[in-house]
């Protein structure tokens, strides 16, 4: 590649305009309808969003009432920290424990729910081959990298998922008072009998994936860090591909919003704030 002088403008246009066309693994793609890894019958032009994030990366993304998102977990490391709004009105946003205590369960999967503080449902899980996953620890932060890997600053080799958080929130006039719990996707955390919570690290298969519904129109912002629970003194994490596409908003007759009374109030809920 021609080597450009960026000490005046000319020199700086002319290395902007040269990187034309160079792709690195992890960026989005402009537009997502271009993306080669659509889902199974996803046609171009129902495409959202098409990224992959790097280790220590960030992603935020707006989308509608019906819109499908897909999680994979390329390599099967990669641990994918979730927030979530209420696209309309941010000030209502997830709400983990009453995700869990409401379905009266605390293990995500295949048919649960994601719910906000003002008892709506969010996002639906239609399809988990994952099965690993954590609704109780949270995001790491700087203090806890730091103590780690020797620093954990946004701008550092190891950034921790709540300064990511910020990042990806800010994009959506949002800041460090808007980062609430997360769901740690592709990591899994349950509690053993006498109350003791066990991290599983794996080794687990790469392409691992899961995808989400969304029941009404959601901010997702998203941060591959490693789990705050991960016992390995190296910063290990890797990428995570995001394939987001428009979809059909959730039938009355869905068996996911009719599956328990709990559920069914939280999806009758966003249906009353759809008729004002």
């Amino acid at each position: 590649m021609t080597a450009f002088s960026t000490a005046d403008p000319a020199g700086a246009r002319a290395h902007a305009r040269a990187m034309a066309g160079l792709r690195v693994e992890s960026q989005p793609t402009v537009p997502a309808s271009a993306a080669e890894d659509r889902p199974e019958g996803v046609p171009a032009e129902a495409m959202l969003w098409a990224e992959t994030i790097a280790p220590g990366g960030y992603a935020a993304k707006r989308l509608n009432r019906g819109a499908r998102l897909r999680m994979i977990d390329l390599a099967g490391d990669a641990c994918l920290s979730m927030l979530v709004f209420n696209a309309e009105r941010p000030v209502e946003r997830l709400n983990v424990a009453d995700t869990q205590k409401v379905q009266w369960n605390a293990y995500l999967g295949a048919g649960k729910l994601l719910l906000s503080d003002m008892g709506k449902v969010l996002l639906s899980i239609v399809e988990d081959d994952a099965g690993a996953h954590d609704a109780f620890c949270g995001a790491s932060n700087a203090a806890a990298n730091a103590r780690k890997y020797g620093e954990g600053d946004n701008w550092g080799p190891h950034p921790n998922a709540r300064d990511r958080f910020m990042l990806g929130a800010a994009k959506f006039g949002l800041g460090r008072k808007d980062i609430h719990p997360c769901i740690n996707w592709f990591k899994g955390v349950r509690i053993a009998e006498d109350g003791a919570t066990r991290f599983n690290l794996g080794p687990y298969a790469p392409g691992r994936q899961l995808t989400l519904r969304a029941e009404m129109d959601v901010i997702v912002v998203l941060a591959n860090c490693p789990h705050v629970l991960d016992p390995r003194p190296e910063y290990a994490v890797t990428p995570a591909r995001v394939l987001g596409w428009r979809g059909a908003p959730t039938p009355e007759n869905d068996p996911i919003r009719n599956a328990t009374p709990e559920g069914l109030r939280a999806f009758q809920n966003v249906e009353e704030d759809l008729r004002r």
